[in-house]
């Protein structure tokens, strides 16, 4: 399935967040959102799984304005990992996971031998098989990430919407959960802080700042130095990678303009 962002507008607390936003996420593709934070991100990602209602504009999924969807039919399409990663709930991994099976049962209804299937291959898809009995709250930060994304795995849905995925996790997961990304093939709208992940998994990148579009197109076109420079205010050359031949943005972490001090406030 399809997402067609067109001429989006939100506003938070009277003030414009994101600004006259249009963008499309291909079918089968991810399509990468990378700026400063508080450049709108997260507001955009969170108008895309119907947490927020834009001001102005609408969200197409194939062609149908997601506002129109029931809320069962709207998670049974899309399924988001965002930023607030859920409290202290006192559930078990695997009862965690199962949720994501709610938009297919009816209320009060009894997980089936489907819904086990597909709870344990989401479980092991992100390498938390063996928690499946253990509290939510007893695990680390990147552990209930990957549980989460389990999570929105057992959703089944058409469109994955995912908020810095990466977050809290350690190298090797980051590795496992892009090339996981990659090999699922669904229609996915990714927020990443890490350009070099967003150049590796992306398909498209689309790059925000103060609220709008800047730059759109494949990595390797959109992730320049310039740009680099403009948008985040660091020094950095973009290189090729010596393993993959895709682009590899090496920064000056020493030397960053003043520009950087303009990036010191809290994602929207």
């Amino acid at each position: 399935m399809r997402i067609d962002i067109e001429d989006l507008r939100v506003t938070l607390s009277g003030r414009a967040v994101v600004t006259g936003v249009n963008l499309v996420a291909a079918g089968g593709e991810i399509t990468g959102v990378v700026g400063p934070n508080g450049s709108g991100k997260s507001t955009l990602l969170r108008t895309v799984y119907r947490h927020l209602r834009p001001q102005a504009g609408r969200v197409l999924l194939d062609g149908q304005d997601i506002l129109g969807l029931t809320a069962v039919r709207a998670a049974r399409h899309i399924a988001a990992l965002p930023q607030e990663r859920g409290g202290d709930v006192e559930f078990t991994v695997g009862e965690v996971v199962a949720m994501g099976r709610i938009p297919y049962k009816q209320a009060f209804a009894a997980d089936d031998d489907t819904d086990r299937r597909i709870v344990a291959a989401a479980l092991d898809q992100v390498g938390m098989a063996e928690q499946a009995g253990q509290r939510f709250t007893e695990l680390s930060g990147g552990e209930r990430q990957r549980v989460l994304l389990a999570r929105a795995f057992a959703q089944q849905p058409d469109v994955l919407v995912l908020d810095e995925p990466t977050n809290h996790l350690d190298v090797r997961h980051q590795v496992e959960l892009l090339a996981l990304l990659r090999a699922q093939r669904r229609t996915t709208v990714v927020a990443l802080h890490d350009l070099n992940a967003a150049a590796s998994v992306c398909d498209r990148l689309h790059v925000l700042l103060h609220g709008s579009i800047v730059a759109s197109g494949p990595p390797r076109e959109v992730l320049t130095t310039e740009l680099i420079a403009t948008v985040f205010g660091v020094r950095a050359v973009v290189v090729e990678h010596p393993l993959t031949g895709g682009p590899l943005i090496a920064v000056d972490h020493l030397a960053a303009t003043s520009a950087a001090d303009e990036m010191a406030v809290v994602d929207v």
